[in-house]
């Protein structure tokens, strides 16, 4: 890998619905390029991709995980791409690192949730994709239904430049339309054979369609195609490459990762079809100094940048980042300049990584993927550049937290020990945030779902040997009066020796000036000296830490202290502060208290024919809908809704649509309770 360019490396995301066989297709790629010497399986739990200790227990890829193979002189990095919805940041991170993509769906005779998403991505960003349709040796498959039902949602993207050899009602080879040669599969490989005599003329019909659709890719190639009405095979396949870089054509092949069936074929397309670094369209990046937005090319004589796509952290090996070089080479013993935080690094160790394995290299040049190790202020969307040329790539777009739990240790003490390691995992999963709630006081975690939440729990005790529990968070209700009512609070104890006594009345009443409290001194005459005036204020403070009806904090409270009572010797400050407390238990009782609940605004985006289900869920929840706009053919409805109802939606939203949805959520402003909801909260304080 010495001599290696640019053009010589194929950047591959493995990509498409949980469970649907991308780690196997991973796995049977690295053996058929002899990256490794045995083809192991998802269900023996011994892939090369998969071996975090929950991934192997559950069964399914939960971190992204990098890998390189040789092919015919061709580098293949291959990164493989959990397909579970609640690690949605982990696609989005392998998309930055990578210039293309292998979709793999299940012979099922439908298009999944998964697979839709992910096509529906990468046309959106204009992402080379190819998609295997896997399994084809199991029972019930259907290479050709498949087919059939990606061309039914894609149209005429979908390009068979593979048309199938069925036999008993199986897919057991392909004829490449494009060289009119067929083969069948065989173990490990495949076979040159006839071309089946019923399949002759359906061939040329789908070739023709092919030379149609590489004519439409370039000018010269559609006045070619009008002059001669074909296309050689070269310029066929040079059409189907611009396609690929369009997003107008997305090939289709089949196979079975598990039997390393079709394989093979899919490695040599990778290499003829897929783009190297060289030929993908540049990546913005901002000009530190100047803040202009530039447009980078992959160049192996420009001055070195690159950006971390991935953090892993290690309690024994270390913190190792994941990087895709864009620009010139990184070698060891540099020092670069970290965009990001403004720090210098100094490069150590650089690694080629192969699943949990690392491989020691000098240098990484343009287009590769690699990872550095003991980096002390570097992280995930981090930009290390040349000091010489200082460039900022744009940061990842993650998807940003929507469920709440609360989080504590399992055992008294090693509170330090939970929160310290969630920090340590916060470097390598940025989805997520751990912090104290202002409002209630509790330690709560936010993510993207309930899987993910349960897993940096599992995590936490297999690498830092402790337990974490999560609950349902507190919501931070609150109290407020809606009327006027006037107290007298008085406070009188004498047990021998000096006495206490203190008088105060008080107008209690809404509108404090900051939304929270206000305290008016109204006093005439000094029925209440001077001094014990902040008492009254302080003591008012104190008690309104606790409402009158459930115990939650009271807000937006205006207090006139108007009139009192004292004794020259008695009176002391404490009982000032202890009158105000009486004063306020007893008129907020008679000024109509209300509990207030926080409100949230929401962006919820769903396909159309979820539109009914929404919005009757968000009626039963206490919603408010606002507005609907289509966006990109995606429904997106803005709404209200009290928090209290909406703790689980991240998990209710995907259940109502199958993974489609999605929504974010704001803060907006508190509100009054319904009365019948209100009944229920007070009884829940009390127990």
């Amino acid at each position: 890998m010495a001599n290696l360019t640019a053009k010589d490396i194929r950047n591959i995301a493995i990509i498409g619905h949980s469970g649907e066989g991308k780690t196997s297709l991973a796995e049977a790629i690295l053996f058929n390029a002899k990256s490794i010497d045995r083809l192991g399986k998802t269900t023996d739990k011994n892939t090369v991709m998969d071996f975090d200790n929950e991934e192997t227990a559950r069964g399914i890829s939960i971190s992204l995980s990098v890998a390189h193979a040789m092919w015919r002189d061709v580098k293949i990095n291959i990164v493989d791409v959990p397909g579970y919805f609640d690690f949605e940041g982990e696609f989005e991170e392998a998309m930055r690192a990578v210039g293309s993509a292998v979709l793999v769906a299940d012979a099922s005779g439908s298009v999944s949730v998964g697979a839709e998403k992910a096509i529906d991505y990468c046309i959106k960003r204009h992402i080379p994709l190819m998609i295997f349709i896997n399994g084809i040796d199991k029972e019930n498959s259907n290479f050709v239904a498949t087919a059939e039902a990606f061309r039914q949602k894609y149209g005429t993207k979908i390009a068979t430049m593979h048309a199938p050899i069925i036999r008993d009602g199986k897919m057991k080879g392909y004829v490449s339309v494009v060289s009119n040669k067929a083969y069948e599969f065989k173990e490990g490989g495949r076979e040159e054979v006839e071309i089946p005599a019923s399949m002759v003329e359906d061939i040329a019909l789908l070739k023709a369609k092919l030379i149609e659709a590489a004519a439409e890719t370039s000018e010269e190639f559609m006045n070619k195609f009008f002059e001669e009405e074909t296309l050689n095979n070269d310029e066929i396949i040079a059409g189907i490459k611009i396609g690929l870089m369009q997003g107008d054509t997305i090939p289709v092949m089949g196979g079975s990762a598990t039997q390393n069936l079709g394989v093979i074929n899919l490695m040599h397309e990778i290499v003829d079809i897929l783009p190297s670094p060289v030929e993908r369209r540049p990546v913005n990046a901002t000009v530190i100094d100047t803040g202009d937005i530039i447009q980078v090319s992959c160049d192996e004589n420009a001055p070195f940048a690159g950006q971390v796509f991935k953090t892993i952290v290690d309690p024994f090996v270390g913190k190792l980042n994941m990087i895709r070089v864009y620009t010139g080479t990184l070698k060891t013993g540099m020092s670069v300049y970290n965009a990001t935080t403004g720090e210098k690094e100094r490069i150590n160790t650089i690694y080629l990584v192969k699943g949990k394995k690392q491989e020691v290299v000098t240098e990484l040049s343009a287009g590769d993927i690699g990872a550095v190790n003991k980096l002390s202020c570097t992280n995930t969307n981090d930009t290390l550049c040349d000091e010489s040329k200082k460039i900022k790539f744009y940061e990842i777009p993650l998807p940003k937290p929507v469920l709440t739990m609360a989080i504590s240790a399992a055992k008294t003490g090693e509170e330090d020990k939970v929160f310290q390691g969630l920090n340590k995992l916060a470097e390598e999963d940025l989805t997520f945030k751990v912090e104290k709630d202002k409002e209630t006081g509790e330690m709560v975690i936010r993510g993207v779902g309930e899987t993910q939440l349960d897993v940096l729990c599992k995590k936490l005790k297999a690498k830092f040997g402790c337990e974490a529990l999560l609950k349902e968070p507190k919501i931070a209700f609150k109290e407020t009066i809606t009327g006027v009512a006037e107290a007298e609070g008085k406070h009188k104890k004498q047990s021998g020796g000096a006495g206490q006594f203190g008088v105060v009345n008080i107008k209690f009443e809404p509108g404090a000036s900051d939304g929270i409290f206000e305290f008016v001194d109204a006093v005439v005459g000094g029925a209440v000296p001077k001094q014990f005036i902040p008492a009254v204020e302080k003591g008012l403070r104190e008690a309104m830490q606790k409402g009158v009806l459930a115990g939650y904090p009271m807000v937006n409270l205006k207090c006139t202290l108007f009139d009192g009572k004292y004794h020259p010797v008695d009176s002391k400050e404490v009982a000032f502060v202890s009158a105000s407390k009486l004063a306020y238990e007893e008129a907020c009782k008679n000024a109509r208290p209300v509990i207030l609940e926080p409100i949230y605004s929401y962006k919820i985006s769903v396909p159309e024919n979820y539109m009914g289900d929404i919005l009757g869920d968000m009626n039963k929840r206490r919603g408010r809908i606002l507005g609907m706009d289509s966006i990109d053919g995606v429904q997106v409805i803005s709404a209200e809704a009290p928090l209290s109802e909406m703790l689980k939606y991240a998990t209710d939203l995907r259940s109502m649509t199958q993974g489609r949805g999605k929504f974010e959520m704001a803060f907006l402003q508190y509100e009054e309770v319904p009365f019948s909801a209100q009944e229920k909260i007070i009884a829940d304080a009390k127990k």
